[in-house]
This record gives structure tokens, sequence and C-alpha cells, in this order.
């Protein structure tokens, strides 16, 4: 079962933390990988550790909040590859602040790199899906898009991840017919690259110790497992949904 050999997979915000991981984890089950990101030192760091798994890698140098970076990266899997099977929404990042304080500049930054590059980015591999009536998308929200928070102020982060959720529930209505999936995951709190700051503080940690059920943060690689079913043939009745892997945080 999940096997993914024969499969390409694109993943975006590959260039560390859990973009990383999944690149990773699907190249593991076999499937060649496209890992996209603004710093190409870094996907070439990560392509090695992927090709080294016996699969082929593209690294692709892209800003997901640009239209044409956006359009020409699906050209080229397409060019070098033929096709496109797998896409992971992953890119991200947030400017945070509360409501009474959030700048029309951060709010705007917030809502290009967590939401209009989601959007961005489907548009233009879905069209090759369609061509092919297969596909698998994956939407990488957080638990901030289905919950507020007492630990930080970070209006913009949790709506656009909102956003992402149910863009992600429109998505699976329309391309349904193209025999193509549309489904989110919503992780808790992991550390990596850009929230290990924020994590390894004295006074979230106490927050999350009281908030998570299983009392712990994420560990690397526990997303993928969740990412690989979604990809895979044995998800192919499942779409429109929302997978939490938060350790319980959204369950309380």
């Amino acid at each position: 079962m999940f096997d993914l050999h024969g499969r390409v997979a694109v993943v975006t915000g590959a260039s560390s933390g859990l973009g990383r991981q999944m690149a990773l984890g699907f190249a593991r089950q076999g499937a060649d990988l496209v890992i996209m990101a603004r710093r190409i030192k870094k996907l070439e760091e990560v392509a090695e550790e992927i090709r080294a798994l016996g699969v082929r890698c593209l690294p692709i140098q892209c800003d997901v909040t640009d239209t044409e970076q956006v359009n020409r990266a699906a050209e080229q899997v397409i060019e070098y590859y033929g096709k496109v099977d797998i896409l992971v929404n992953n890119a991200g990042a947030s400017r945070n602040a509360g409501v009474l304080d959030m700048t029309d500049e951060d709010w705007d930054f917030t809502m290009q790199a967590d939401l209009t590059s989601v959007f961005k980015v489907t548009r233009a591999f879905a069209k090759y899906m369609v061509r092919q009536r297969y596909g698998r998308i994956i939407n990488i929200a957080s638990i901030y898009g289905q919950v507020g928070n007492t630990a930080m102020d970070t209006v913009a982060y949790h709506s656009s991840k909102g956003g992402v959720v149910n863009f992600t529930r429109a998505v699976a209505a329309e391309l349904a017919k193209y025999n193509i999936t549309c489904n989110t995951i919503s992780p808790g709190y992991f550390e990596t690259e850009l929230t290990a700051d924020t994590l390894k503080t004295e006074s979230f940690r106490k927050f999350m110790e009281v908030s998570v059920p299983l009392g712990r943060y994420g560990r690397e690689g526990e997303l993928n497992p969740a990412a690989i079913f979604l990809a895979s043939d044995e998800a192919s009745y499942i779409t429109g949904q929302n997978i939490k892997v938060d350790g319980g945080y959204t369950s309380v």
C-alpha cells in the first residue's frame, strides 16, 4: 500500500522544514520529486538527499507569489517529466500582529504568501492534471485555520489558513469530475526553521503543555504519513477533507 513509484510529486516550500520532510517522505515511497522554493542553494542540498534515495529530483527556484514564475515552473515540470501527479502547497510565511495593530502591508504580505500563492500554484499545475484526468492536490493549512488562540496575536495567519481550508473544499468540488482530489492537512505545533524561536520560549512551551493533549510538539516526519496517504491511490475516494495532525489540540 501507499506505493508512489511512477508518480511525480511537486512540493513547494521544500528547502527546509515540513516541505523538506514531506519531499523526502514521498521519495522513500518511490516518487520522483520536484522541489520549489526561493533559496536555490538550500534546494540543491535537499535534492541531493532525495536523489540518494534512488529517485529523480528537479529543484526549481520560484517565488510562489509571482504568477509568471509559478507558470514557468509548471511548464518546466511538464518539459522535464511530462506530467504531474501530486501537488503539495506547503510554502508560506506570515507577519504577526493582532487586529488592532495589523498594518495593511503586513496583512497583504501574509495573504499573498499563505493563500493567494496556493491559488496561483494550484491553477498552474491543475490544468495539466485535468488533461491527464488524474491528480492529488494537498494543501498545508494550520490548526489556526480552524480556531483562534490565546498564545499570540496573529490575525492574518488565522485568516489566510482558514481561507486555505475552504479553498480546498471549493477546488475538491470543482475538479472531482476530472478524477482530481484536493485535501488539506492542518499541522499543529511542529518545530521548524520558521517556528523554532517561538516554540522554544518557556511561555509558549507551557502553553503547549496545557493545550495539546499529547503534551509535546510534533516530531520530524510525523506529518509525512498523512501526506503520503492523501497522495496515494488508496485515498482515491477522499476529497475536500481536512486532516488535523496536531496532537489533539483541536479536539479540546
